[in-house]
């Protein structure tokens, strides 16, 4: 471009969505975009969008944006598909609450950014320390099987755990790792009392992992024990299909690792469509702007 004397031609490019899903990854889009003065119009976060609709539209001399394509593009559609599949186990979880616990499914150095996205799509929670303070939310999480099996005996943990926590903290306990689900839940519920929000279930594979009868029978003998008040949390391995089903078993409350964090990315383009005020297009596209309704300004070309 500085060799043929366009890299400070003024030009329009297009980012438009590939596939239907829910838009992320704008706030960080724009953080990346601001130093470099050029105008910027973008849709926002947590909006649904079409195949093909636009999400942003940037203004301003190539040179200034051209290089941070391929950043930008991921940006989005990582971020996109994360949130798209958050958004998938929410809205399968029917008003229960779903937590992301993908953190460990993909590299650290991008799970804050999964988690965040996970937020945008709805999870009321995120188990990474920096993806729920980047949201302004506490992070969320329950104990792990190694603290039960380090101590050897659930009530005893479920004990300490309620003994050293702080009070504001849910008092969910595990209770899949020495005997049977219902026994232990019992187990700790006559131990916690009223002090227990909720019981985990995360049953493996090598046992055919949380079905719809199980919780059914944890929620048929915790009520007839007079723990009502006490839900019953799972995890392991669930789709949106497996969250309706153990949604309709009485579940109430979700850790979702896996779905979220295999998700497709939202594919993402960038199309320069006006050069120097002219209407442009690769073939098979159409020339000049794209009617973007809902689009708004969201950074002004600097001064400089």
């Amino acid at each position: 471009m500085d060799h043929l004397g366009l890299a400070d031609t003024p030009v329009v490019a297009e980012v438009f969505a590939n596939r239907a899903g829910l838009l992320a990854g704008v706030e960080e889009a724009l953080a990346l975009l601001s130093p470099l003065g050029v105008d910027v119009e973008a849709l926002d976060e947590g909006q649904w969008v079409e195949a093909r609709q636009v999400v942003m539209r940037i203004t301003g001399p190539y040179r200034r944006f051209g290089i941070y394509e391929t950043a930008l593009l991921g940006i989005l559609a990582a971020s996109s598909g994360w949130a798209t599949a958050a958004r998938e186990a929410v809205l399968a979880a029917d008003g229960a609450p779903v937590i992301s616990f993908g953190a460990r499914h993909v590299h650290p150095a991008v799970a804050a950014v999964m988690d965040r996205a996970a937020l945008v799509g709805g999870a009321q929670g995120a188990s990474s320390i920096l993806g729920a303070r980047q949201a302004g939310q506490r992070p969320a999480g329950t104990m792990p099987h190694a603290l039960m099996l380090m101590v050897g005996d659930t009530v005893e943990v479920a004990r300490a755990f309620d003994r050293l926590m702080p009070p504001d903290v849910p008092r969910t306990v595990l209770v899949d790792t020495f005997k049977d689900e219902a026994e232990e839940a019992l187990r700790v519920a006559a131990a916690l009392g009223s002090r227990l929000a909720a019981v985990r279930v995360d049953t493996p594979r090598e046992r055919g992992g949380v079905t719809p009868h199980l919780v059914r029978e944890l929620r048929a003998r915790l009520d007839q024990a007079g723990y009502g008040h006490v839900g019953i949390f799972v995890s392991g391995g669930l789709t949106p299909d497996r969250i309706r089903e153990l949604r309709q078993a009485g579940a109430a409350g979700f850790g979702v690792g896996s779905y979220i964090a295999g998700a497709p990315p939202l594919d993402m383009t960038m199309d320069v469509k006006m050069v120097a005020g002219r209407p442009v297009a690769k073939r098979g596209r159409i020339p000049g702007l794209t009617p973007a309704p809902g689009l708004r300004r969201r950074l002004p070309a600097s001064s400089g």
